[in-house]
């Protein structure tokens, strides 16, 4: 059984928000009723069964793209926790996005979610999106039965579950929209689909709260690393952009040592450049898994930058490799500061064998290294049964969505964080050998929504100052007034300070804070959070529309 390309995990792990670079393990949290200490020895499943509703496959029949057409339905998944619930208190709906559900329920415990319905007296909800999780409406993951898989038929659903939910236990009230009040919440791609999901529903979510949300769609997104250039440590990102120059320059204009740079690094079994310069890259995507949460927190930035800066040599035998590291040096166009980077190169070099290379050759997978890294591995992309949830994902951003990051789109007055290389070609190469799709995705068909400057009474907007995903977001610079606007009740729009990918979204349970955890910026961000939306359910009780 093939199983699926480390880089293509990667790409997910950053899609969703989760590091780029390290896989989180299962976080054992327990519920509501048991002592704190106990909670972080139960499985948060073992706490909040699963359960189901209904669905339509298809609710858009006058639509042409969804031909044909289906009348069937299918299982879309869900969980809450009613432990806070009072009569009156609204539902509180956690859009989980583009990745199992499961992996959102310890936000059920701690975090904003948790806050909200404790504050409110409501019931958190946990709620997969289709095709990810369990929540599969079609047999295979063919094309073909992909093309129910479009952001206006999840956002249908997550209506639709607020019309018609029956909560086990309480099946004695009517806890459905409008009767009853109907926040959302979602994080990234989830923060965009909730922005959207209050403007197309009003009527049935009654506020939504967008973290961190891409509310525009973009095909070429090589904007995402410019807050790594901002934000990150000077001396790290100099060091950086300069070894890839260094790459770059010896793949594109100087092949006779192409080879004996891929050997340097270990990747000589890697057969296209574009793949071994993805490689490459990798490092600095871990940017996006920094988290205030000790938990979920990826330490990979901060380790490579102290990698590439430091100012002996980490490895003994890197250091007897001098002389061709400094060849390589030479022949990237560095001669000049050959002296001040063969260290730093020396330096990358043993990362990236520590990091990518030996996991594949040290593991028991018996798997190559262009098995391991290669995007051009049609073979791979053929697989199109139930399991590979991978396909979800890449047909969502093949078609509408896009944030394909290159390093070919950076201009030219400025050396990219990432390999040149990386071009948007490259980058879709997933697109037609998956999907045999050969034109960029429809983005219209998402920015029509408002994109940077969408705006809707109730509708918040929360975003992190140095989160790469700002400039997709109504914080980017590219918004109206440079995406600064004046935050109220009605709209509130909130920067979190220092903050990276949806760290509202975050909590700690009672005995794990301390005096700087959570940092005072988050903590006064879900403060205001939970103060607006108090504020949005007395609206709603009384009566305003």
């Amino acid at each position: 059984m093939l199983s699926p390309p480390n880089f293509l995990i990667l790409v997910l792990l950053l899609a969703t928000g989760v590091s780029s670079l390290t896989f989180i393990p299962a976080q054992k949290r327990g519920g509501p009723d048991f002592q704190h200490l106990q909670k972080r020895e139960v499985d948060p499943a073992s706490l909040y069964p699963e359960h189901n509703i209904s669905v339509p496959i298809d609710y858009f029949h006058n639509d042409t793209s969804y031909e044909p057409h289906s009348n069937g339905t299918f299982d879309l998944r869900y969980w809450f926790d009613a432990s806070y619930y009072k009569d009156g208190g609204p539902v509180i709906v956690l859009q989980s996005g583009e990745t199992d559900g499961t992996g959102r329920l310890p936000f059920l415990q701690k975090g904003l979610l948790h806050q909200l319905a404790q504050a409110t007296n409501g019931i958190g909800v946990v709620l997969e999106h289709r095709y990810y999780g369990t929540s599969f409406p079609t047999p295979d993951l063919s094309t073909a039965n992909l093309r129910f898989l479009t952001t206006e038929q999840a956002l249908a659903d997550m209506a639709y579950f607020a019309q018609h939910v029956v909560f086990e236990g309480l099946e004695d009230r009517n806890l459905t929209a409008p009767e009853t009040a109907y926040f959302g919440y979602g994080g990234s791609y989830a923060g965009a689909f909730v922005a959207f999901l209050r403007l197309l529903y009003p009527d049935v979510y009654y506020g939504t709260i967008s973290s961190s949300g891409v509310t525009e769609a973009i095909w070429d997104f090589w904007r995402y690393y410019e807050p790594v250039r901002e934000y990150g440590p000077p001396d790290c990102i100099s060091i950086h952009t300069k070894l890839i120059n260094v790459a770059d320059n010896i793949l594109r204009n100087n092949t006779k040592y192409k080879l004996q740079l891929k050997t340097a690094f270990g990747l000589e079994g890697i057969t296209y450049d574009d793949d071994f310069a993805q490689v490459l890259s990798y490092p600095i995507g871990g940017w996006q898994g920094r988290n205030w949460d000790p938990e979920v927190n990826d330490p990979s930035f901060d380790e490579y930058c102290g990698n590439i800066t430091d100012p002996s040599f980490i490895n003994d035998s890197s250091a007897n490799a001098t002389a061709s590291i400094r060849e390589l040096l030479n022949a990237g166009g560095y001669s000049n500061d050959a002296s001040a980077l063969t260290i730093p190169m020396s330096n990358f070099i043993n990362y990236v064998k520590k990091t990518y290379v030996s996991p594949v050759l040290d593991s028991d997978e018996d798997q190559t290294l262009d098995q391991a890294y290669s995007t051009h591995n049609q073979t791979f992309y053929n697989l199109d049964d139930l399991s590979q949830g991978w396909r979800s994902w890449p047909y969502q951003y093949c078609t509408q969505w896009g944030f394909l990051q290159t390093g070919s789109g950076v201009p030219a007055d400025r050396l990219p964080l990432v390999s040149r290389l990386l071009t948007l070609e490259y980058n879709s190469l997933i697109c037609r050998y998956a999907f045999n799709i050969t034109t960029p995705p429809d983005t219209d068909a998402i920015n029509k929504y408002g994109g940077f400057d969408i705006s809707y009474p109730r509708l918040a907007i929360i975003d992190g100052e140095e989160d790469p995903w700002r400039g997709a977001s109504p914080h980017s610079v590219l918004a109206k007034y440079g995406g600064n606007r004046t935050s109220t009740i009605e709209e509130p729009f909130l920067l979190i300070e220092g903050a990276v990918h949806h760290w509202d979204e975050n909590g700690l349970f009672p005995n794990e804070t301390t005096a700087s955890l959570p940092p005072a910026p988050v903590k006064e961000v879900q403060a205001q959070e939970v103060g607006f939306v108090k504020a949005w359910l007395e609206e709603f009780r009384a009566g305003k529309p």
